[in-house]
């Protein structure tokens, strides 16, 4: 090839990088000889490595100017079955192809070639393979009789791409051929080609694949708390976890990854445990009300929260106030929501601090001054009925916890502390994440998207006062969505403004950029008594996928009524409460609050429009309840990688608004 020492150099850096990056499950035999063939590609060849483990297919192909190779790396020629199914896949693989003057080429046009590892060839029982060893590598890119031209070379190479399944294509350029966007390297085929593979592989690891464009934000060095934020699909997650492995292997110290979503840690911790084993023992992946319970019980403050009783003294408390309040709006969940997203949620403490312009951020319902004093007052018999019966909900265990740690904070600081779906913490949340992380080099780092937003109510971070100011990133190119998948969930933009976490505009899903081709949707609309023979059918096209599938529903009620079909039908299905991320065989199923942060294969969505005794919303807290529901219809349809299917149950209860 001619190529100076300095420019094989470089080569073998390339070679040997995208190697490692793609195919890491390589042996040493099979690193060294792949490494040696893909330097030779600077040429006019074309490389196709196996991504799956050995087995009985050859472990690449090459198209180059001497025609077609399938190549074996192996100490000697595989016999019997082995041979055949070898020689059979190759051919019946690479039948088909064209050479770009319109022949089609046949299975005989592949040539079978045998790589031995070390210094010896000699193989007894060739068969139809020609022999070379490890050091003669070289010698099968010589021109002897060349009878493919570079325009056939790129067409058959273009289509090996499409049809060889389970292989990647790779190439590595000479330095100074012009022929790269970035350095050496095809920057565009490349990044196309690690996303076609990362999806080829086993879906868990798809769950920590990381972009090549999100590989800076991964080692960036940040002078304080930072934050990603992106809309959904952008990898934010994927991100966060490579940026964790990265922190550690430059500190000591415990590391946290907390979130509000109680189904995301133990998700998360498994697929951590995959991406650096070595730092599983320091990072502790926990929903930030368990770690809250968990400190004050060590502080000597146990609490326990009843559910129940919580309930209870909400209903007392709304029965005493509802005729003053039910004119404003009419729904005692907007009241709660109120409660605790923006009264207790935002810390406040007396009745100015309520009653200070913009504090509602995300309501839509006004409230003058007189107003805001009546649902204080509601707010005051709330909390003596949870008094008199010596409750706390989970707002008054962030406050007493927030309380604790200011007072006495902790006595080994986390090195790194994440927080992932950041969007649906409360705001005095906030400020107790704040403590945690401290707001040092590198120490805290906050990911989430406004547009995913499922609970009411808003902030900004620096409401909590957490600064980020150039220490913020907003992704934008979607890759975990199919293209068709994508295109579905962008009806569901939800109207209200998005930000980036912080105030300045942010980007909403149907401005990202797609990423992904492909995918498969479907729609399909009827009644509840059609739904069990539509959905059962639905199924049982994803079997060979279902432990990959998810289930998702609005309303815990309607989880309900589409577990009793799953379990009359007999699938084996696994609640999304119960879900850690470990591979299974299990149907997932759950509401999109359960369901967010994860991502699956396929993904069913059954959206009931109505239900018994529920009048809905209107005027302002309708809109505001539209807004909550295209963030969630959003949410659902983005948990899907390559098929979606949007079931909705029409109402057939004949409720009037």
């Amino acid at each position: 090839m001619g190529q100076s020492r300095h420019a094989r150099r470089v080569l073998l850096q390339q070679a040997s990088a995208l190697l490692k990056e793609n195919v890491p499950q390589l042996d040493g035999d099979r690193r060294r000889i792949l490494t040696a063939l893909l330097v030779e590609t600077a040429g006019n060849w074309r490389l196709f490595v196996r991504i799956a483990p050995p087995d009985e297919r050859a472990d690449a192909f090459l198209v180059g100017p001497e025609g077609l190779f399938a190549v074996t790396i192996a100490t000697a020629s595989p016999q019997g079955p082995a041979l055949h199914s070898l020689v059979r896949h190759a051919e019946e693989s690479c039948a088909g192809i064209r050479d770009g003057r319109g022949r089609e080429l046949t299975g005989s046009a592949v040539h079978f070639v045998l790589i031995t590892p070390g210094a010896q060839a000699a193989v007894r029982d060739a068969g139809p393979f020609r022999v070379l060893a490890e050091p003669d590598v070289a010698r099968l890119f010589k021109r002897t009789a060349p009878h493919l031209g570079r325009r056939q070379i790129e067409v058959i190479g273009e289509q090996a791409g499409r049809i060889l399944r389970g292989y990647l294509p790779l190439r590595v350029q000479t330095p100074g051929s012009g022929e790269a966007a970035e350095g050496f390297l095809d920057a565009g085929s490349l990044v196309d080609a690690e996303v076609a593979a990362a999806q080829l592989r086993p879906f868990d690891s798809w769950l920590t694949f990381l972009h090549p464009h999100q590989r800076a934000v991964v080692s960036r060095d940040y002078r304080g708390p930072a934050r990603i934020s992106g809309p959904a699909g952008t990898g934010k997650t994927v991100v966060a976890l490579h940026r964790l492995r990265h922190v550690a292997r430059r500190t000591a110290g415990p590391l946290l990854f907390t979130t509000f979503v109680r189904t995301l840690p133990p998700v998360h911790e498994a697929a951590f445990r995959r991406l650096a084993p070595e730092f599983g023992d320091r990072a502790e992946f926990v929903h930030l009300h368990a770690w809250v319970r968990r400190f004050l019980a060590e502080r000597g403050q146990p609490v326990d929260v009843d559910p129940r009783g919580v309930r209870t003294a909400f209903g007392r408390a709304w029965t005493r106030h509802r005729a003053v309040l039910e004119p404003i709006e009419r729904h005692d969940d907007y009241w709660r929501t109120e409660l605790d997203r923006v009264i207790k949620g935002r810390g406040f403490t007396t009745l100015e601090e309520y009653r200070r312009p913009s504090v509602r951020r995300g309501r839509e319902v006004r409230l003058g001054h007189e107003q805001k004093a009546a649902v204080w007052q509601f707010y005051e018999t709330y909390q003596e009925m949870l008094a008199e019966r010596g409750l706390h909900d989970y707002n008054d265990v962030i406050d007493i916890a927030l309380a604790e740690l200011r007072r006495q904070p902790l006595e080994t600081r986390y090195a790194a502390v994440v927080v992932d779906e950041v969007q649906d913490i409360t705001l005095n949340g906030l400020r107790l994440i704040k403590e945690l992380g401290g707001t040092g080099p590198n120490q805290l780092l906050l990911v989430g998207d406004g547009q995913q937003q499922v609970y009411p109510g808003g902030w900004r971070l620096s409401d909590a006062g957490i600064p980020v100011q150039g220490r913020g990133e907003v992704l934008r190119v979607n890759y975990r969505n199919r293209a068709e998948v994508l295109a579905f969930a962008q009806r569901f933009d939800a109207r209200n403004e998005v930000d980036d976490l912080d105030g300045a505009a942010g980007i909403t899903l149907r401005n990202a950029e797609a990423g992904n081709t492909g995918g498969t949707t479907a729609s399909w609309r009827g009644t509840e008594g059609d739904l069990a023979a539509e959905l059962t059918r639905r199924i049982a096209g994803l079997r060979d996928t279902l432990g990959q599938t998810a289930l998702i529903v609005f309303q815990r009620q309607d989880l309900v009524r589409c577990r009793r079909i799953l379990r009359e039908a007999e699938i084996p299905v696994l609640s999304l409460d119960d879900y850690s991320g470990a591979p299974d065989d299990h149907l997932k199923a759950g509401t999109v609050h359960r369901a967010k942060g994860l991502d699956f294969r396929a993904v069913l969505v059954v959206e009931f429009t109505g239900r018994p005794g529920d009048p809905g919303a209107t005027g302002a807290a309708a809109e505001e309840a539209s807004d909550l529901r295209d963030r969630q219809r959003l949410v659902a349809a983005t948990r899907a990688r390559d098929f979606l299917w949007w079931g909705v149950v029409e109402d057939t209860f004949g409720a009037a608004g």
